[in-house]
């Protein structure tokens, strides 16, 4: 028995070859769609497509695949990962709260458990757009970052997702601990984020770096820290770390990034203490505002406990 796939073509692939198009979505060699083309077994818009035609955006795509002769491999650890919870699930898509220590999908250098991999765990079937490794993830959340996080099921889903995050029409509010007391206890950073210039692993304020807008409020002063209601305006890799360290006021229990050590130890942290606590945008299907709400996991609650007494 085959297995058919139907899919959208994302803008993203606009007038690229059906084979080089098709590996993308697939995740397949070239060579294997090249094969399945010449075979009748692909087809745009209900017509027979060759290897070297050209994808339109918006145009339907049919796929004919073989059906293995035993289970895909899926790259990255594929197990029930511990604490990962689903906020919501329909056939579009599947909003889960990611816990610590878990990566958004496979990638060089990392072994550890992936939100993917713990999806498929659970039998949520998610979209086959994206490279392989990462198909169906629309945006990402650091390893040590925890919150709601936004998985597409259907292809329909995808393409409508990515275009809103590419066209900052979703809402990404985090809540956060930083050292100290910002000032004004309201206000917008813009400053540019790039590669640190001399340590790869981190990001940094950089001169003709890539623009990036954080903006913050203070729900609650402390005596060494403040709790912060953060919205991104653009998504930088470690934006909230590096723009609130470049202030001086790096996320409490965040090393890598200038924190106290002697404030994380004293909270019994062992990370930053930054969470994605809320996420809205407009659902695929209908285009309804939906908006999901993470609550603090236990670490970070204790450790606000802790600050608060």
């Amino acid at each position: 028995m085959n297995d058919v796939r139907q899919l959208p073509v994302p803008d993203g692939l606009d007038g690229m070859r059906v084979d080089a198009g098709l590996s993308r979505l697939l995740g397949l060699s070239r060579t294997v769609v090249a094969t399945l083309a010449e075979d009748g077994r692909v087809a745009v818009d209900g017509r027979t497509a060759g290897k070297s035609d050209r994808l339109v955006a918006g145009s339907w795509l049919e796929v004919e695949l073989p059906e293995p002769d035993a289970p895909a491999q899926i790259a990255g650890p594929i197990e029930v990962v511990a604490g990962l919870g689903i906020l919501h699930e329909d056939d579009d898509i599947v909003v889960v709260d990611k816990p610590v220590g878990v990566a958004a999908h496979p990638s060089p250098g990392w072994t550890g458990p992936t939100v993917i991999g713990g999806l498929t765990a659970l039998g949520v079937r998610v979209s086959t757009s994206g490279a392989a490794e990462r198909q169906g993830i629309v945006h990402r959340l650091d390893v040590g970052t925890t919150g709601a996080m936004v998985v597409a099921k259907s292809e329909h889903a995808y393409t409508v997702l990515k275009r809103a995050f590419k066209e900052r029409t979703v809402s990404k509010r985090y809540h956060a601990i930083v050292q100290g007391h910002p000032d004004p206890t309201r206000g917008t950073i813009d400053a540019p984020i790039d590669r640190h210039p001399r340590h790869d692993y981190k990001f940094a304020v950089v001169e003709g770096g890539r623009p990036s807008v954080t903006h913050y409020d203070t729900i609650e002063a402390f005596r060494s820290a403040s709790l912060l209601d953060i919205s991104l305006e653009t998504g930088r890799t470690h934006q909230i770390r590096v723009h609130f360290s470049a202030l001086r006021h790096p996320c409490v229990g965040d090393l890598t990034y200038g924190a106290d050590p002697t404030l994380a130890k004293r909270l019994r942290l062992q990370r930053q203490w930054l969470h994605a606590h809320a996420l809205g945008f407009d659902h695929p299907a209908d285009g309804r505002w939906v908006e999901f709400v993470s609550p603090y996991p236990d670490d970070l609650a204790q450790a606000l406990e802790r600050l608060q007494d």
